[in-house]
């Protein structure tokens, strides 16, 4: 067993370990399915950001950024984490005032309707499950590029990996494992970047080489590669691809199930708001830094086929051998990390939405929860057997559905007070079949659709016009109002002055992240690559106007924004209290 293999093999046994002690102390339903309502912010903060990054993240992205659309990645970077701070705002610390154990279960008790709940529920099993399929094959494929172990035992290995701890402490294991994974694939963010420009004679050596760089010209332009069998036909359509790309992903973070459930596990309201803003500070930089890695990996080779196996290959070839085992491990949790969330998300969505039964005991139920969750389990270890891993095809068709199924009827469940149970469910079932038939026709290449008109966005627009059709043929019921009210009332800690101002001191450190950000982008990315392009020089003014510009304007502002919508809520909601 080589080193990093060994490197796997140990961090995967830590967190068996650590999910199996923390599964002692599951005792009651609330504790298997939102960890008892307990968890601080740290946990909070890991559980989020290791719930979105995974595999993808180190083998699809940077891949993308390797064959030269880095630009298009950290432009559209900044507008997704932007999504934590409204999603926390306008969604989340409502759902956790709702008390429910699971996002279905609070569209069914806002909107007095089981088929809404169970609806809600089967979009998280179809969903969720595609992705935890997706993540199951990344990591394993991880493992079978270092070591000599094929393909199904590698499978086999990461199922187990996983499933063990997941299936006996449920989101109490979760939530402590993903916050340690979290850590480890952060430091690997950072070794990668560090390691690897080294290897490239520096990062100001890496731009000025990568800017004028013949095997793929414009690999770290705003416009991105624009040679032989690019992407997109024009910058313009790259940077509108980026932009509704963010925007999507944005509402993604903001209402999906995997991401708008952990604060159903927060301790209280201010430990949602708080997670929510250091997450966007934190996924901020390290997507950046991940992204970053793909064209200096491509200055150190530019002919790693396939794309997605960049990374891999500069862990075992431009680094330290312990280095690079802790980059794999890291990788690997990455996709467990995801994977454990995923696990236990589809199974509780079946066992406490589809099969609900109230009437059952606390030890009935959790006996249930946990059967069922190895029957997920297991379906999942069966289909990523035979479905053709393709990691990041699938991430990017099942992710961003959320967006257009759930987007328009999740904000406005909080917010409207005309939204019926009949909008409700035909807006959701609308946005769910309309996604799903357009996106499989233009993967199919049945159906050519311009840029602007991305299937999210009309997923989106068909879902929220039947919402708005639909409410007004209809009454919303007096259950439905009171409902409504009661999330309104402000939880008593909102009335503690000192944990408020605890509280908005997050923002304003994301605003002043936003401004150092893009001063940052200026000096260490725009300035360096237009004196390499001859834009500028030592003598002249310091930038230019271009589109690197822009990239960097757009990075710190929309940072900003989030610090400021999250500082004026705080403010009222004091003026309030």
């Amino acid at each position: 067993m080589n080193i990093y293999a060994l490197a796997i093999v140990i961090s995967v046994l830590v967190y068996v370990l650590i999910g199996n002690y923390a599964g002692r102390k599951v005792k009651h339903l609330d504790d298997y399915f939102v960890a008892g309502r307990q968890a601080p912010t740290f946990l909070i903060l890991g559980t989020l950001v290791a719930s979105v990054v995974g595999t993808n993240s180190f083998l699809g992205d940077v891949g993308m950024a390797y064959d030269g659309y880095g630009a298009a990645l950290i432009l559209s970077g900044p507008i997704t984490v932007a999504g934590y701070v409204f999603g926390a705002l306008l969604f989340g610390r409502y759902i956790r005032r709702s008390r429910a154990a699971t996002v279905p279960e609070f569209f069914g008790r806002r909107f007095n309707s089981r088929r809404l709940r169970i609806f809600a529920a089967l979009t998280v099993v179809f969903g969720v499950g595609g992705y935890l399929m997706t993540v199951t094959q990344g990591a394993a494929m991880v493992i079978t590029w270092i070591t000599d172990i094929s393909y199904l035992p590698a499978l086999i290995t990461v199922w187990l990996g996983y499933t063990t701890f997941t299936i006996y402490s449920g989101s109490r294991g979760v939530v402590i494992t993903d916050t340690l994974m979290f850590v480890l694939f952060g430091t690997v963010g950072l070794l990668a970047i560090a390691f690897v420009t080294h290897s490239a004679g520096g990062w100001f050596h890496a731009i000025t080489a990568l800017a004028d760089f013949e095997a793929r010209p414009g690999i770290i332009a705003a416009s991105g590669y624009q040679g032989p069998g690019a992407l997109w036909d024009s910058p313009l359509d790259m940077w509108i691809w980026a932009s509704i790309f963010g925007l999507a992903w944005a509402m993604v973070v903001a209402v999906s199930p995997w991401q708008s459930s952990r604060y159903l596990m927060a301790r209280d309201e201010h430990v949602v708001i708080r997670s929510a803003c250091i997450a966007t500070v934190a996924l901020s930089v390290l997507w950046t830094l991940i992204y970053t890695s793909g064209p200096v990996i491509a200055l150190l080779n530019p002919d790693i086929m396939p794309s997605n196996n960049a990374m891999i290959w500069a862990a075992l070839n431009a680094m330290p051998a312990l280095v690079g085992a802790v980059l794999l491990a890291g990788i690997v949790a990455a996709g467990l990390s995801s994977a454990s969330t995923f696990l236990s998300l589809v199974a509780f969505s079946i066992s406490n939405d589809v099969m609900a039964e109230s009437a059952a005991s606390d030890s009935t139920r959790l006996f249930i929860s946990r059967l069922t969750m190895l029957a997920v389990g297991l379906s999942t270890l069966v289909l990523a057997m035979f479905v053709p891993p393709d990691v990041f095809w699938i991430t990017q068709f099942v992710g961003p559905m959320f967006a257009a199924v759930w987007g328009p009827v999740a904000i406005m469940s909080v917010w409207s007070r005309r939204i019926t149970e009949a909008a409700a469910f035909w807006g959701m079932v609308a946005g769910c079949v309309s996604y799903l038939a357009l996106k499989s026709l233009q993967t199919l290449g049945l159906l050519e659709l311009p840029v602007f008109l991305h299937p999210i966005l009309l997923g989106f627009a068909i879902s929220l016009s039947v919402v708005l059709v639909v409410s007004r043929a209809t009454c919303v019921s007096d259950t439905e109002t009171a409902y409504l009210e009661a999330l309104h009332i402000a939880p008593p800690e909102l009335a503690n002055p000192a944990a408020n101002r605890r509280t908005a001191l997050w923002p304003t450190i994301m605003m002043v992240w936003g401004l150092v950000s893009g001063l940052v982008l200026l000096l260490i990315y725009v300035r360096p690559y237009q004196l390499a392009t001859g834009l500028v020089s030592t003598t002249g003014p310091y930038v230019v106007w271009s589109g690197e510009v822009l990239i960097a304007i757009v990075y710190g502002s929309a940072l900003v924004v989030a610090g400021a919508l999250a500082r004026f809520v705080l403010q009222q909601q004091s003026t309030h209290s």
